[in-house]
């Protein structure tokens, strides 16, 4: 098992203890204040634009290192457009390479390139799963004192 399934087995994990906390009659987390269904949808329409923000700037991310491959592996390896599509979706993805690199500028870009790939995965999620976190912190009252958080409460009003 990889570290990648570590770290999704280890969120969902979470995710479900803290809706069983929650769902369960023991009251340990302090129920929110009493809102209204406008202010609950405004809410849930506030996480889910956050959300499908970030996830387009993680989208933009994992674009920006995918052609950064396809063209370092046409280049620097001289494979063609497809296989470079192919090796660079393989690298970033964590399966590994494909293609039997012959030269020596190629095996040095594909070592820099599988690193860089590492880095832009864990970039990409933290992105992703930043609103995911802050409403989960949210749940148990863990607030920091910033401009973010007034803003949203002012939004749920």
């Amino acid at each position: 098992m990889d570290f990648r399934n570590m770290l999704i087995y280890g969120l969902l994990i979470l995710v479900i203890i803290i809706f069983l906390i929650r769902s369960s009659s023991l009251n340990v987390i302090q129920e929110p204040k009493t809102w209204t269904s406008s202010e609950r949808t405004r809410s849930i329409f506030l996480f889910l634009w956050k959300f499908l923000s970030y996830l387009g700037m993680s989208a933009l991310f994992i674009s920006l290192g995918l052609m950064m491959g396809i063209i370092g592996y046409h280049w620097v390896a001289g494979l063609s457009w497809i296989d470079s599509l192919v090796e660079a979706s393989m690298i970033l993805s964590g399966m590994g390479p494909i293609s039997p690199l012959s030269t020596t500028s190629a095996k040095v870009f594909a070592s820099v390139y599988a690193l860089f790939s590492g880095l832009v995965f864990v970039i990409a999620m933290g992105i992703l799963l930043s609103p995911l976190v802050y409403s989960l912190l949210s749940q148990f009252r863990v607030h920091l004192n910033n401009e973010n958080y007034q803003q949203d409460e002012q939004l749920a009003k």
